[in-house]
């Protein structure tokens, strides 16, 4: 039996991990500012802030592998919080979990380490390039990881594309919110960006063989049967038989529009969505095969019906303020506008 410590393991990935592990009889030990309704009966928990020592020390006494699934996430909007959460608490953890001789830490990233790569599919050695605070700090957790790596520790780096799964809301609550009500989802432009999500349950897989594995790797993750933007939404509209149809925005209007209401406050964007949504991105996950002996189970068209379909059985649990950000819907502010006169647009061809 193999004691595991979860970080962020009351939050949406975190507590699919740590549901996943006591499922397998393992020992697990959550820490989290929060509790989660869903933790398993014997899961542990230290209620603490990862950028607090002597919390994190505590936390890794007597445990094999860490998986460092705790972030703060694009829409919290806050730099310093970006910067001392996913930063500071990495650092934090790796120097605890160094101390204490963890055998083994998992380190949960981001594709957005790469911004809007020049080329796809991106590969394990494309060099990173951020282009915004989020993607920026997640750079940096990574480079404490290598120092992490260089001075003993041995250390895996897992890059999920955007996640998709039961529960999984954030603002993919808004886009099922207006799919369900017959409204029609906005791609920017003509929509043929091709665009790569990851299952949750497929990247708690990975974490979990990397944890399983001795020496330092970095792994990007994604799955291997994906399509347009447009093609993706189109297919999820005529999943929900709805009546939803895609519509079009011109780019560079839409982008602004985007950037704009955030940044009042008036629409729940963050930077990377209004700078990523209507260009292409795609990992090349055939290391996962190689290195751990993985293949995706999810397509894109069955994570996003799987999705939609939990999101319509519990509509009415979606807005729980008390939730973690990808744990409920985002607030749609201004798009409640939008939303009513979607129907107004171009169908994207």
């Amino acid at each position: 039996m193999t004691a595991y410590l979860v970080t962020g393991g009351s939050g949406y990935f975190g507590s699919l991990v740590v549901q996943r592990l006591a499922a397998s009889g393992h020992r697990v030990r959550v820490l989290d500012l929060n509790d989660a309704d869903d933790r398993p009966g014997g899961v542990e928990l230290v209620v603490g802030d990862v950028r607090d020592r002597r919390v994190v020390r505590e936390a890794v006494e007597g445990i094999d592998v860490v998986l460092n699934d705790v972030a703060q996430v694009p829409l919290a909007k806050d730099p310093d919080l970006l910067r001392s959460v996913n930063v500071d608490g990495t650092v934090n953890l790796l120097i605890a979990a160094h101390e204490a001789g963890v055998a083994k830490v998992v380190h949960t990233s981001s594709s957005a380490v790469f911004g809007a790569p020049e080329s796809n599919p991106v590969r394990p050695d494309t060099v990173p390039a951020p282009m915004e605070a989020y993607g920026h700090a997640k750079l940096a957790a990574e480079w404490a990881c290598l120092a992490a790596v260089r001075d003993g520790l041995d250390v895996s780096i897992v890059r999920p594309r955007t996640i998709l799964g039961h529960g999984r809301l954030g603002i993919f609550g808004i886009l099922f919110d207006w799919i369900a009500d017959g409204r029609d989802p906005i791609v920017l432009g003509d929509g043929t960006n091709r665009y790569q999500f990851v299952h949750s349950d497929d990247l708690a897989e990975v974490c979990v063989r990397a944890g399983d594995r001795a020496g330092p790797s970095v792994l990007n993750v994604g799955t291997d049967r994906f399509s347009t933007m447009r093609e993706t939404l189109q297919a999820l509209c005529d999943h929900a038989g709805t009546g939803a149809r895609v519509r079009s925005l011109p780019v560079g209007p839409a982008s602004l529009a985007m950037e704009v209401g955030a940044r009042l406050g008036l629409a729940p964007f963050a930077p990377y969505h209004w700078k990523m949504y209507s260009r292409s991105m795609w990992f090349d996950v055939e290391h996962l095969d190689e290195e751990l002996g993985f293949t995706p189970r999810w397509s894109t068209d069955e994570m996003f019906a799987q999705s939609y379909d939990w999101f319509v059985a519990n509509r009415d649990r979606s807005t729980d303020a008390s939730a973690s950000h990808h744990r409920r819907s985002a607030e749609q502010g201004a798009l409640r506008v939008a939303k009513r006169l979607s129907g107004l647009l171009p169908v994207a061809r």
